[in-house]
């Protein structure tokens, strides 16, 4: 398989998962006139990281991560499914057990779920099930490494995504505890293989099966959220902790990136008409 399969490959698996996407999110629109209730959250997520790429050193790298986070979703009353985007972008810092060298990453990731909405009948509970689509696009770079400096993160992952919410009433004001949790379950991730440099791959077009499919088998992660809700000075605020743990073995190459953060951010919610 040449450097053109790969590209075409990503390219079919990616607008695949796009055009499934739309059908789907305009078939949960319903009518051709319609009110969505968009509930939109801006959060900034403040950590410890964990970070190994074997492609790049052995070693494990400790240090601290800053993500910024946008999540909305977007409800359409009477439709049977919910509409959730998320934006994450972060940067990391991190340092080996000697502190002589460092590891330094950023990564976007892309994230849409459809899910389908539980209420109970007083309308303090809500579950919320269904699957996500999640695009990553990143880079780690090592201080030390004078032949692979760099390493590309790029990958595409589906799997279920689901979240409870309880509303209760503190203070004589309304709070709300949300748990979130996405498992990726099948995926696909570029790699290259132990001792392939990125001039072989890019400049000389040598494919060694740099486009690998991932499972749990060979890419167990997950990411979830403990978040509360409450109102103050006019405000809906939003704190929790994030749980973010994604990892590979491919290749005969091993990499994690484990985070543990702190979420803060403001919610608010809206009423959008539209007609079509």
């Amino acid at each position: 398989m040449t450097k053109t399969d790969i590209r075409h490959l990503l390219q079919r698996v990616i607008l695949t998962a796009l055009a499934c996407i739309a059908y789907t999110s305009l078939m949960a629109q319903g009518d051709s006139t319609y009110t969505k209730i968009v509930t939109h959250t801006d959060m900034v997520a403040l950590g410890g990281t964990n970070l190994l790429d074997t492609y790049l050193s052995p070693e494990k790298y400790n240090g601290s991560e800053l993500r910024f986070i946008s999540h909305t979703i977007r409800d359409i009353p009477g439709n049977r499914w919910q509409q959730q985007i998320t934006h994450h972008g972060s940067i990391a810092m991190a340092d080996d057990r000697s502190g002589d060298g460092n590891l330094m990453g950023g990564l976007y990731t892309l994230g849409y779920a459809l899910q389908r909405p539980l209420r109970s009948s007083d309308g303090r509970w809500e579950l919320r099930v269904g699957g996500m689509a999640d695009f990553n696009l990143g880079m780690l770079y090592n201080s030390r490494n004078q032949n692979n400096p760099a390493q590309l993160r790029l990958s595409m992952q589906l799997g279920p995504a689901a979240a409870a919410t309880r509303t209760f009433h503190l203070f004589g004001k309304e709070w709300q505890a949300r748990y979130e949790l996405e498992l990726p379950l099948l995926g696909l991730m570029f790699s290259p293989n132990y001792g392939q440099s990125y001039y072989e791959i890019f400049s000389r077009g040598d494919y060694d099966h740099n486009a690998v499919v991932t499972t749990p088998f060979n890419a167990p992660s997950l990411r979830h959220a403990l978040t509360i809700d409450f109102p103050l000075w006019g405000t809906t605020w939003r704190v929790g902790y994030l749980g973010d743990y994604q990892q590979a073995e491919v290749n005969h190459l091993k990499q994690h990136a484990y985070t543990h953060a702190l979420l803060l951010g403001w919610v608010k919610k809206f009423k959008v008409t539209k007609t079509r």
